[in-house]
């Protein structure tokens, strides 16, 4: 793991655009599609605002959320709809977005159907993270249902996330999906979650499940 540290929030989104826009370069050289999966919330959208103007093949990207609340895609709280607004604009615009979630469908009910979509774009080539000060990542819970077996390595693609701290559902990647990435990007902000992020180097993922997608990271850190 390493990590970067920058002088303020606007610094950090320039630079990891520009970051996340070379991976995705040096990945097209060498396949035809390739995937870039990101996080919903506040945190990524400056770098969205940077990273969507990116001179790239993006007709040839497969971008997708870590996790996705099961809620309509235009619902104020998901996944979807920020990275459409944020991402899928400007040069991004052609770039072709796979859901994680169906509407109207019991989301267990259409893990296979969703699983058929990611799984020919997997490994993912450039994974973006975020990360809770309670050291959850994507949609993996510390407490949550099913959270041993979303981190067993031979977990399937995608789990559903249950939790009482959470008003809906919700469609994750698996530990072993986001780990395999190629290129992993972890951003986050203030002295809370650089503290979180210290605690969970020394933690098991069932207490700190970034923990177990650490190896190889590249964190992005500002104040």
């Amino acid at each position: 793991m390493n990590i970067l540290e920058y002088a303020d929030r606007d610094m950090l989104a320039i630079d990891v655009a520009n970051v996340l826009a070379g991976d995705l370069e040096s990945a097209l050289l060498h396949h035809d599609i390739v995937s870039l999966a990101v996080p919903g919330g506040t945190t990524p959208g400056p770098v969205f605002d940077v990273l969507c103007a990116a001179d790239l093949e993006w007709d040839r990207v497969r971008v997708l959320p870590t996790d996705e609340r099961c809620v309509p895609g235009d619902h104020q709280r998901s996944n979807e709809r920020l990275i459409r607004e944020r991402l899928l604009t400007s040069r991004a615009s052609v770039a072709q977005f796979i859901p994680l979630y169906v509407p109207g469908k019991e989301p267990e009910d259409v893990l296979p159907e969703i699983e058929s979509l990611i799984n020919p774009v997997l490994p993912l080539s450039v994974l973006v993270l975020g990360m809770g000060e309670d050291m959850h990542t994507a949609s993996l819970f510390p407490g949550m249902d099913e959270l041993s077996a979303a981190l067993d390595g031979h977990a399937p693609t995608l789990a559903v996330a249950r939790t009482d701290v959470q008003p809906e559902a919700r469609i994750t990647m698996t530990a072993p999906v986001l780990d395999g990435a190629l290129s992993k990007h972890l951003i986050i902000y203030g002295t809370a979650k650089r503290d979180a992020l210290e605690r969970a180097m020394s933690l098991p993922p069932e207490d700190a499940p970034i923990a177990a997608v650490l190896s190889g990271m590249t964190v992005h850190w500002a104040e």
